[in-house]
């Protein structure tokens, strides 16, 4: 195996301003993007978005291999874009015994490198994957359905921060102890006793990451460098879907690491077809220590019950609710909401999907509005904001797959439609299916369990309550029952949101109040919103904090008597 040698590239030396500045961005959660977010040419150069999609062009079709990657055979091509076509690339087939002899071979250099060394390259990979934005930008669009700019900003600059947000986090925590003490305890007669002590991080183990269809890089990105920077190497499983934004990223990692000095095999890509187990299996080998994965609630709770040992982060399904009480802008908090349920239409773990309102309505700047006004209002701002087919495009993305597509026309039969969901087509990609929102009445006493259980894509209920009182209460026990990854309320009531924030806050959910204009509630930013919390059923970790990292590693020490220098001194 390559062994790390002081010759190599110091990139801890390199980066050390934007490391310093990452540690003190997750402290203060001031706003702070250190990878530009918009495809301009002014930021990235005037031949980067050509570049970029050459590049995801000339991979179509062609087997994907990256240099010295193990495993004999390949995978056959699983990934079809939502917008119409076959990406037809192939990939390394590599066994579970394989991965993970491959991947622990090179364990010993990486942890001996110690944290400073191991976050300088992980940040200098992240400085390479962002230079591939484009690229992987393409990619993200054709496996996932989301339209191209929400594809480089979400599966480029975003999840980059993502991922060095979780690097600061494990970098800080594996520095909160010296690496050296001296211990020397007073004695009543004679010399202290004194020893030398050192501190070392050591990772927990091999880690697997199994990502999810939808957010690829997103999702993924906070666990590969969380630990990877904690000393681990990582097994990739990509969902069968949406391999091509992780193969780009497990390429570039391996190209550092092999330019670091070390063992390109830290990172490694599983790539399987839907048929294969690969991911169950190696979930319960013993070498695996760290699992991170993103998708169903059905895989995520077994993998908790399991894989005991392993530490495991998931994130998984819940049911985003907003409570609607009163507000003092209509017009917005309808553009707001009509936005965030079209948004990559609906396919986020944070859409809202419960829109809690009592029959009697809400008291607005326009007047009193029932609960039939309201969802006839919404109903409007959805067709306002979705009218023209190409801005429509641009905001909705496409349906990623036939689950989706199949729960969107369940979704139609079980209460009064509101909104109906409809095609879109898309001159440039025939066969994309592209729907807007559906938006169903229900009673919260009559149909609870409808909207107790989660419909991932485009599909909202508007759900007439008793009171807002009545509303709070359906919070709290949806959430405890079923997690959320957000909730929102809307009040001009300073009462009601205190209310709200002490539900939010036992079930243990993140709270969003009185979003009108231009942030929305299925959005959030790095290095200051945390996403997910372990203190619901929908994820056993938060994006990004010290408990994301700290079971990563354990700090191990070693320690012997002070030698004596001449003259006495310890």
């Amino acid at each position: 195996m390559p062994q790390h040698t002081p010759a190599e590239p110091d990139f801890f030396a390199r980066h050390r301003e934007l490391l310093d500045r990452a540690v003190a961005g997750t402290a203060n959660r001031e706003y702070w993007s250190p990878y530009p977010e918009s495809p301009s040419t002014s930021v990235y150069g005037e031949d980067a978005p050509k570049q970029g999609e050459a590049a995801f062009r000339e991979q179509l079709g062609k087997p994907f291999e990256p240099t010295g990657h193990p495993g004999v055979g390949t995978v056959p091509a699983t990934e079809v874009s939502p917008y119409g076509f076959e990406l037809g690339v192939t990939y390394p087939r590599v066994t579970p015994d394989e991965a993970v002899a491959a991947a622990t071979d090179g364990i010993g250099p990486w942890r001996a490198a110690g944290p400073d060394v191991r976050a300088g390259v992980a940040a200098e990979i992240l400085a390479r994957i962002n230079a591939a934005s484009f690229e992987i930008a393409h990619a993200v669009q054709h496996t996932t359905g989301q339209a191209f700019v929400m594809a480089f900003q979400a599966g480029g600059p975003h999840a980059q921060e993502r991922g060095l947000e979780a690097v600061a986090y494990a970098w800080a925590e594996q520095k909160r102890h010296p690496a050296a003490a001296r211990w020397s305890k007073p004695q009543r007669k004679g010399e202290p006793l004194a020893l030398d002590k050192k501190f070392t991080p050591v990772g927990r183990g091999l880690a697997l990451l199994i990502a999810c269809n939808t957010f690829p890089t997103w999702n993924s990105y906070p666990g590969l460098f969380a630990s990877l920077v904690t000393g681990n190497p990582v097994i990739v499983k990509p969902h069968p879907g949406a391999v091509l934004p992780l193969a780009i990223s497990v390429r570039i990692a391996r190209e550092v690491l092999a330019e670091a000095g070390f063992d390109p095999n830290l990172v490694i890509l599983a790539a399987e077809q839907p048929t294969d187990r690969n991911a169950a299996l190696l979930a319960v080998r013993s070498e695996v220590r760290i699992i991170d994965f993103t998708g169903s609630t059905e895989f995520g709770d077994w993998l908790e019950a399991n894989a005991r040992q392993a530490v495991v982060y998931t994130e998984k399904a819940g049911l985003n609710a907003v409570v609607l009480d009163s507000t003092d802008d209509y017009k917005g908090l309808l553009r707001n909401l009509a936005f965030s349920l079209s948004l990559y239409s609906g396919q986020m773990c944070t859409t809202p999907q419960n829109l809690l309102i009592p029959h009697t309505g809400i008291d607005t700047d326009q007047g009193p509005r029932t609960a039939e006004e309201f969802a006839a209002d919404l109903a409007g701002a959805l067709d306002k904001l979705l009218g023209d087919p190409a801005r429509a495009a641009g905001t909705l993305g496409a349906i990623v797959n036939d689950g989706v597509r199949e729960r969107l026309e369940q979704a139609a039969t079980v209460g009064r439609i509101v909104h109906a969901s409809t095609a879109i087509a898309l001159p440039e990609h025939p066969d994309a299916v592209v729907r807007t929102p559906l938006v169903v009445r229900l009673d919260a006493e009559a149909d609870r369990g409808t909207y107790t259980r989660e419909w991932f894509g485009p599909v909202s209920f508007v759900i007439g309550t008793d009171s807002t009182a009545h509303s709070l209460r359906i919070l709290r026990e949806s959430v405890r029952a079923h997690g959320a990854l957000t909730a929102t309320v809307h009040s001009t009531d300073e009462d009601v949101l205190a209310a709200a924030e002490q539900v939010a806050l036992e079930v243990g959910v993140h709270l969003s109040e009185n979003l009108t204009g231009g942030v929305f509630v299925n959005q959030s930013a790095a290095f200051s919103d945390f996403h997910g919390s372990a203190a619901n059923p929908a994820a056993s970790a938060t994006l990004s904090d010290p408990a994301f990292v700290t079971g990563r590693f354990a700090t191990l020490q070693s320690r012997r008597p002070a030698r004596v220098a001449e003259g006495g001194d310890v």
